[in-house]
């Protein structure tokens, strides 16, 4: 029995189906090299959440936050990973920040200055001479 197709051709077929598999195999190596995700918050960046979260500038929320963390009944990494996303305590705490987080989002995507946005974010103290804002607000710049 003869085969319908002209060998030369069904080769090259092969031949063309073998190398895009190579291909398709070499980008899913270089893919998998690839980290897609950041490595989280370092010891650096837990240390100045728990030094804001223990300031007097911290919303209650956080304070109490901060209290069970120093307690030892969670950790900053436990919220920061989600792993205490369920905790009542943590989400009372994460909401005081939303609305600041998401004027300062709206800002940046406004075309503000992402420097002048944070720089707007921090708590300034106001003292006699000043008339500023002592939070984020969409006044402060």
């Amino acid at each position: 029995m003869t085969f319908p197709y002209d060998r030369a051709r069904l080769d090259a077929l092969v031949a063309d189906v073998d190398a895009r598999l190579a291909t398709v195999e070499e980008t899913a190596r270089a893919a998998s090299r690839v980290r897609m995700r950041s490595p989280g918050l370092g010891a650096a960046d837990l240390a100045a959440i728990s030094r804001f979260a223990n300031s007097p500038g911290a919303p209650r929320e956080l304070k109490d936050l901060a209290r069970r963390v120093d307690a030892g009944e969670l950790s900053w990494r436990d919220v920061a990973s989600g792993r205490a996303a369920d905790d009542e305590g943590v989400q009372r705490a994460l909401r005081t920040g939303v609305p600041d987080l998401r004027r300062a989002y709206a800002a940046i995507r406004e075309g503000e200055d992402p420097e002048d946005v944070v720089e707007a974010g921090r708590p300034r103290v106001v003292g006699d001479d000043e008339d500023g804002p002592s939070r984020f607000t969409e006044d402060a710049w």
